[in-house]
């Protein structure tokens, strides 16, 4: 009978994009980064739901979104929750620093409507656990009615739900001295049509929060803490089974920092019977430290785990910078050791490369690029320049020094420069960084990445889609190429308010002419390194090749290799940041950053 009928609680959760430098949403046809946060919480909510923690008499109907693959319309969400009366929520889901003004303009016409909204991630979370009084943004996201989410949401996001069921949302749920237990908690999950939005069907999961280190520009320390928290081996192997009946093979682990969770061999264990046992061919992507290959067996069995990719959070080649940054755990004469290890395993490398700590001029950092180019056996090279993100220690110590920093949280994506620095203009600064991607990918070194790669042994193929990605991103999109996709989407009102909506006539052109150039040079690069490819293959059929960068490590080469002779010499110490500069009076403080 219709009477019978259960009611429908409408749960939309969307993970954010953020804007590029016209205002047009950063979104594609096919994301390159996974969203691990909106796969905890759909999780959550899937298990919430079985449980029926709303009643008997209520389904919950949960839609995920992904805005760097999925248009957010907000009038056909508010439209979704007004057909069921008005019973819903939204969920702004992982919202980083970066994403909060987009955050903002999908949220107020969704309030407007009389949705209710709850917003969560790293920036709200960052920035109550590390700022004495609550910054202007998040005044203004309360003041529209919105509720904040600090903290993670394993064995408290039902509470959020009965609150938004009964029209009862709290103003803040804060969470953050109180970390939970992930052993027994749902594992992370989206459905196969979300992952598939995604470049080369990546799913991701955490197999562990908290990281011991005390890198000051990090926020992780802060919002998930320093202890380290695991899922079971027996929950990532029905993780990974369970995305395998889906057809996805490939994951990216998001811990931040993999070799020091406590648990690793048994998670490695695990993951190495489903492989060589159950015939499950998973493929892994992890993020680990410098001094990982010094734990025993662990680049082994990484490798035997179907690790193909690792990120290293190498940051920097002068001791001193690294040590004002409090990354103490970098040890520059452990480097060439620790990639090593990974290319004779067959893994592509990445590593994150800082711009701007307090000892970098534009002609250090060319130096340091040549250095590292030569003598590091580095695949993939990314660079960032260094942020005060808040929720970490330098955007806390920037703020109550009263330091001028970017009010327009849109640019702390680690692409922009947002603060001043003591020893160059914001001009230098800006122009080194577009010139590092220039001076670290040119063909000549593209072309030694790949004959080292032959060297190793490593799969060709694998570092040509990987090497093209990432030396094509930044000089054709102007984008970092974390952002980077296939097929850039663009709709013409999705535009940062304040900047104007084109006329029809001028944006579709416009669309279409740099749809086709851009693909246009796409497809040259593509080619060029092509060719690279099948030279190199050629090559080392006739001539194994070498070089100082692959050439074992000896006891002397600290006393030979410019690699140490830098982190020794005149620019160990950087210069002495001068006195914060002050905002002009009358002038808001950006500590709504």
């Amino acid at each position: 009978m219709a009477g019978d009928a259960k009611r429908r609680f409408q749960l939309v959760l969307i993970k954010p994009s953020h804007y590029d430098d016209d205002g047009y949403v950063i979104q594609w046809r096919r994301s390159a980064i996974p969203a691990n946060s909106l796969a905890c919480v759909y999780s959550l909510a899937r298990e919430a739901a079985a449980r029926e923690v709303l009643g008997a008499d209520v389904e919950i109907d949960i839609t995920a979104i992904d805005e760097t693959n999925t248009r957010v319309r907000p009038d056909e969400i508010a439209g979704l929750i007004a057909r069921h009366g008005g019973f819903g929520m939204v969920g702004m889901v992982g919202v980083q620093s970066n994403q909060f003004p987009r955050t903002m303009d999908i949220v107020r016409p969704l309030r407007a409507a009389g949705v209710p909204v709850v917003i969560g991630g790293f920036h709200v979370s960052g920035l109550l656990a590390m700022l004495p009084e609550m910054p202007a943004d998040l005044k203004e996201a309360l003041a529209l009615g919105c509720s904040l989410f600090a903290g993670e949401a394993e064995g408290r996001f039902e509470a959020v739900l009965r609150d938004a069921a009964a029209r009862d949302l709290k103003p803040i749920y804060d969470h953050m001295n109180d970390l939970p237990d992930i052993e027994a908690a749902p594992v992370p999950y989206l459905p196969r049509e979300v992952v598939t939005r995604v470049y080369d069907n990546h799913a991701s999961f955490d197999a562990g929060r908290g990281c011991p280190f005390q890198c000051s520009f990090c926020t992780i320390i802060n919002v998930q803490g320093r202890k380290s928290r695991r899922r079971s081996p027996d929950d990532i192997e029905a993780l990974i089974k369970r995305h395998w009946a889906d057809g996805i093979r490939r994951f990216f682990i998001t811990d931040d920092n993999f070799a020091r969770n406590k648990d690793w061999e048994p998670i490695f264990d695990r993951i190495i019977k489903i492989r060589e046992q159950d015939g499950i061919d998973v493929r892994l992507i992890i993020q680990v430290d410098t001094l990982c290959h010094k734990i025993e067996g662990f680049v082994e069995k990484a490798r035997r785990a179907g690790v193909t990719r690792v990120f290293i959070g190498l940051e920097n080649i002068n001791p001193a910078n690294l040590k004002a940054a409090n990354k103490r755990q970098n040890k520059i004469t452990e480097y060439r050791k620790m990639l090593l290890a990974w290319k004779h395993a067959g893994v592509i490398t990445y590593a994150g490369y800082i711009l701007g700590f307090p000892g970098d001029t534009p002609a250090s950092i060319r130096e340091d690029i040549e250095i590292l180019k030569r003598e590091l056996p580095l695949d993939i090279l990314e660079f960032f320049c260094l942020t005060p993100l808040p929720g970490s220690e330098d955007h806390k110590t920037l703020w109550k020094a009263g330091t001028v920093m970017d009010p327009d949280m849109n640019k702390y994506d680690l692409e922009h420069v947002v603060t001043a620095h003591p020893r160059m203009t914001q001009a230098e600064w800006e122009a080194i960084y577009r010139a590092a991607w220039a001076a670290y990918y040119t063909d000549e070194h593209k072309l030694t990445i790949m004959r080292r790669a032959a060297a190793a042994g490593m799969g060709l193929s694998r570092l040509q889609a990987v090497l093209f990605a990432f030396s094509v991103a930044f000089p054709v999109e102007k984008l970092h190429p974390l952002q980077f996709g296939a097929f850039r989407l663009k709709y013409r009102k999705d535009r940062r308010p304040g900047l104007p909506i084109e006329p029809v006539w001028s944006f579709y052109p416009k669309l279409l002419w740099e749809f086709a150039t851009k693909h246009v040079a796409l497809a040259k690069h593509w080619l060029a390194i092509d060719a690279m490819r099948r030279r190199v293959k050629t090559e080392q059929a006739e001539r194994p090749y070498t070089d100082i960068a692959m050439t074992p490590v000896t006891d002397d080469e600290t006393e030979t290799l410019e690699l140490f002779a830098k982190g020794t010499g005149s620019r160990e110490r950087p210069a002495k940041a001068p006195a914060p500069a002050k905002a002009p009076a009358g002038v808001e403080q950006p500590a709504d950053a």
